[in-house]
């Protein structure tokens, strides 16, 4: 079959494989090898410090590849000294000697010379020479998708050439000195960026203030560890002449009241709003209770700054939320969590309430939310909340009939009965996920499988997968395994 079939028909075969498929279709033979890379459009690289050859030689076996992503392996985070790109081919190894400038520059320049037709690009070495990056940008001029790790101190100029830019995402490294801000006060420019993450501003950074000053058509925004914002003036300023309809705040403690005071008081346009691991009671409930815009989606991991206050506010301002997640919420309860339920009935989809001790305290509260959302709910989410059993969880899915994703992830109580419960209620069932469901077994997974007919995917361990599972999954275009 080797010698029948044409290069563009083999190249499309390899297109429509499952990727896991890939480590075995290369040891085939040196032709599907070189068709193999050839057909691949995206590609990622782990390196450290060996130098089997260079890393333009490497990447000219990849003509077409429009994705990259190049991520630097610490010593000792790898042991084989190798990196290997994501679809685990064996002859796809790379390594490459370091030191600083250089180091980076080397690495930058070599896909600059090799990768015209990049659109992506996700590189977390630096720091970067200015030459490097320019060269980047006049050498791919069709990135749409920069993601830079950049030492201080802070220039970030070099962006103004990157002129097909929609999403970019910066991590600032190093202590170096205290920017005092660059000249750019007569700069007539205006970014095309529609998402933009920044990770580990901190006082000083007032080269920031160029992105402030300039991103008038953002839509999304993430700040990941960040202690400062560079200029609040700018940051203000820039909140109220765009129109951001997604915030995330992922370790921002020091910052979070701030922003969300901005937020309530300037973004009417704001949808989505993420907080993970860092806000304050009053600073969020400021928010709720004085935010104009109208959101419609919301995910929250305040383990120790959330409560039913919080909950209560949610209700009566909120009533337009279709998606809610609240991740390991200890400090809120049934009647908080059955107050938001009823106010949401008419609109909620999707539900998380991902290691909610609130389940473990109250009997009867998943058979409450299940009636009062049992309209609309498409996606539940209810991982990691290892003291639910068959009858709790059974008492919420009977309501919830419209169920598309389920999520069981961690509920290690839960059995094959309950299993074959909603295999029974929830006939639209297209995605679940059942690992590390300890009482679920071999037997209660494939019976679940091959009577749910609408199931496009499964998330189980491979050794409760059986052969027969194997055969029927594969028939059907069902994915299974992790």
């Amino acid at each position: 079959m080797d010698t029948i079939l044409c290069d563009e028909i083999i190249e499309e075969i390899f297109h429509r494989l499952p990727r896991r498929s890939s480590g075995a279709v290369s040891l085939v033979s040196k032709r599907w090898l070189r068709l193999l890379r050839s057909s691949k459009t995206s590609l990622s690289l782990k390196f450290n410090s060996t130098l089997p050859l260079p890393l333009s030689s490497f990447l000219s076996h990849y003509p077409y590849l429009s994705s990259l992503s190049l991520t630097s392996v610490v010593h000792g985070g790898n042991p084989s000294g190798y990196g290997t790109d994501t679809l685990g081919h064996g002859n796809d190894t790379l390594g490459y000697g370091s030191d600083t400038f250089e180091y980076s520059d080397s690495l930058l320049l070599s896909v600059a010379s090799s990768c015209g037709n990049l659109k992506r690009l996700r590189f977390s070495a630096g720091p970067f020479s200015l030459s490097s990056l320019l060269s980047l940008s006049s050498s791919c001029p069709h990135l749409s998708s920069l993601s830079l790790s950049l030492s201080r101190p802070l220039s970030l100029q070099f962006l103004l050439h990157f002129l097909s830019l929609k999403h970019l995402s910066l991590h600032f490294t190093g202590v170096g000195e205290i920017n005092s801000g660059e000249n750019f006060e007569n700069l007539n420019c205006t970014f095309q960026f529609e998402s933009l993450s920044l990770s580990g501003i901190r006082p000083g950074d007032y080269a920031l203030n160029l992105l402030w000053r300039n991103c008038k058509n953002l839509k999304k925004l993430k700040l990941h560890s960040c202690e400062s914002l560079g200029d609040n003036a700018s940051f203000s300023s820039f909140l109220s002449s765009t129109s951001l309809q997604e915030i995330e705040l992922r370790t921002c403690r020091t910052i979070i009241d701030f922003v969300l005071s901005k937020l309530a008081e300037n973004c009417t346009s704001l949808n989505s709003l993420l907080i993970y691991d860092g806000g304050s009671r009053e600073g969020l409930l400021q928010f709720i209770t004085n935010c104009r815009c109208y959101l419609r989606k919301l995910d929250l991991r305040l383990p120790l700054d959330l409560d039913d206050t919080h909950l209560f506010a949610i209700a009566q301002n909120f009533t337009g939320l279709s998606t809610l997640r609240l991740q390991s919420s200890s400090l809120i309860t049934h009647e908080g969590l059955e107050t938001l339920s009823s106010a949401l009935r008419n609109e909620i989809e999707e539900l998380s309430l991902m290691n909610c001790d609130a389940m473990e305290r109250h009997t009867g509260l998943l058979a409450a939310l299940g009636q009062n959302l049992s309209r609309k709910l498409k996606v539940l989410d209810i991982c990691y909340n290892d003291k639910l059993v068959d009858k709790e969880f059974v008492s919420m899915v009977v309501s919830c009939v419209n169920l598309r994703e389920l999520k069981l992830r961690g509920c290690s109580k839960l059995s094959n009965e309950a299993l074959g419960l909603v295999s029974r209620i929830c006939k639209d069932l297209e995605g679940v996920d059942i690992m590390e469901c300890c009482k679920i077994d071999e037997e209660g997974i494939e019976n679940f499988v091959m009577n749910s007919p609408r199931l496009r995917r499964i998330e189980v361990e491979d050794c409760k997968i059986t052969d027969g599972l194997k055969v029927f999954a594969a028939n059907n275009l069902i994915e299974v395994g992790c």
